[in-house]
């Protein structure tokens, strides 16, 4: 099914837009990040539950315009209660961006906001398996639409290759031993087809558990990150945002661990601290590249209030950068 077959296009009038039951990380600051235009174009790359979208249409005018973009069908479903015309849904992962943008005549965009990683939602459905807390199918798939499994990959997966995962996309220190017990697991005839299944084997597998933090943590991570190709998809995404946004848009990013956060500071920072040239060029100081992107402040992190109202937003850090007059 194409994505862009699930467009929701809505033509009634601008009207109240749904509350939203999912608590969405340094709202406030996430979008003052924008500096959004009430006739401005804006993109919301990972809906989720809506309540960064929704705080944008606030801002904006009848004249203006948000896309968002998400690839759970549960987000989706909860972005189509939106009766907004300023507003469209877009069934798709983020790096996709360019190309569905330019599907919907969109060239050029004055915003847009990535709040990574996973939403509560999510987390707090067992039948979607990304949580150790509750007893569910391996599942981690955040488009349940396409792709393979946790417990499809645990069945074929080679002990060195999951114990690569595991510590590069968790960056865990035990992940030999948990590889090793994961795969013993398999050849003695127990597929890890549930989630307490795989939590227990690896706490059982970890000799040091580090305390208020469950041993199964990272692993999930791993998987879940991997499964879905994040950082990959986040790689993608970032140069397509640099050649939509216009000269003073803004990017708005939230990520919640530091293998998210070192792409997002390492791209802004290269775009900012541009050497294209080769060393010991000659060249005139004028004649220097200069910075399409500059970052605008510094990195943010919520509130003692907000991690006290949600304790999920404890990870996260907010990086809003600007782009500048210079071409491409």
């Amino acid at each position: 099914m194409s994505s862009r077959s699930q467009i929701k296009k809505n033509e009634q009038n601008v009207g109240e837009v749904p509350a939203s039951p999912h608590i969405a990380v340094m709202l406030n600051e996430a979008v003052e990040g924008l500096a959004v235009k009430p006739s401005g174009i804006y993109v919301d790359g990972t809906f989720g539950r809506g309540g960064h979208s929704r705080k944008i249409l606030e801002q904006l005018g009848k004249g203006g315009r948000l896309i968002a973009f998400d690839r759970d069908l549960a987000a989706i479903a909860s972005a189509e209660a939106i009766q907004d015309p300023r507003f469209h849904i877009v069934h798709s992962h983020f790096a996709g961006l360019a190309e569905e943008l330019t599907a919907l005549g969109v060239n050029k965009v004055d915003g847009i906001l990535l709040d990574l990683g996973i939403s509560s939602p999510q987390i707090d459905v067992g039948e979607r398996g990304f949580s150790f807390r509750f007893d569910g199918p391996l599942d981690m798939r955040m488009d349940q639409t396409t792709g393979r499994t946790a417990a499809d990959y645990l069945a074929v997966v080679t002990e060195q290759e999951l114990g690569k995962v595991i510590k590069e996309y968790g960056e865990e220190r035990f992940a030999k031993q948990i590889a090793r017990a994961l795969i013993a697991e398999r050849t003695g005839g127990n597929a890890v087809t549930t989630t307490k299944h795989l939590a227990k084997i690896v706490a059982d597998a970890v000799p040091k558990i580090e305390p208020g933090q469950d041993p199964a943590t990272r692993t999930f991570q791993a998987l879940r990150i991997y499964l879905n190709q994040e950082l990959e998809e986040l790689s993608l995404v970032l140069p397509q945002c640099l050649a939509l946004l216009s000269p003073e848009g803004r990017l708005s990013v939230i990520s919640f661990h530091s293998l998210e956060d070192r792409i997002v500071k390492q791209f802004v920072r290269g775009e900012q601290d541009r050497d294209d040239l080769p060393a010991n060029f000659p060249v005139m100081a004028k004649d220097l590249p200069q910075p399409r992107m500059k970052m605008v402040g510094k990195a943010m992190k919520p509130s003692a209030e907000e991690v006290k109202r949600n304790p999920r937003s404890r990870s996260a850090v907010l990086r809003v950068a600007e782009r500048t007059h210079v071409a491409l």
